[in-house]
């Protein structure tokens, strides 16, 4: 049916052994969404200026699926970023026009965080294929968190 909208919803839930501050503070580094997004996406910023996932912010990235598969700018709204509530955005491209993202951190017994990446996705046609690409995509950033934080310098 033309023009009939089609949403997907993906949910994704780990326990990270790491304290909800700790989980946080990586949060905001432009380096942690590298490493946690390769090698199924790469971010590079088009612009210099420095990325801080604050309420307001907006950034451009030139996207490649793969890590070599240039998709063109993905635009990333941040709506909220705060330590309590997680991280909102709003992100978009030219192949996926609605990519709600959000980062609930809910800390478990003081030593351990609960962090759940739910994605919300609008790409027509492609849509289901896009879920599928994102549940892979977001259990392998789940698994390279806990890398990430097994490893802590």
């Amino acid at each position: 049916m033309k023009g009939r909208r089609r949403k997907r919803t993906v949910i994704k839930t780990t326990l990270l052994d790491a304290e909800k501050s700790e989980v946080f503070f990586r949060l905001q580094k432009l380096k942690t969404l590298q490493y946690i997004a390769a090698p199924y996406a790469r971010f590079i910023p088009v612009d210099k200026k420095q990325v801080k996932w604050v309420e307001g912010s907006v950034f451009n990235f030139r996207f490649y699926l793969f890590g070599f598969i240039p998709l063109g700018i993905h635009t990333i709204n941040v709506l909220y970023s705060c330590r309590d509530s997680g991280i909102c955005t709003k992100e978009h491209n030219a192949h996926i026009p609605v990519w709600d993202h959000r980062i609930y951190l809910e800390s478990v017994d003081g030593k351990r965080t609960r962090y759940t990446d739910e994605v919300e996705i609008e790409a027509g046609w492609k849509t289901p294929f896009v879920a599928l690409w994102a549940k892979a995509f977001y259990s392998h950033r789940q698994r390279k968190w806990k890398k990430l934080l097994s490893t802590s310098d």
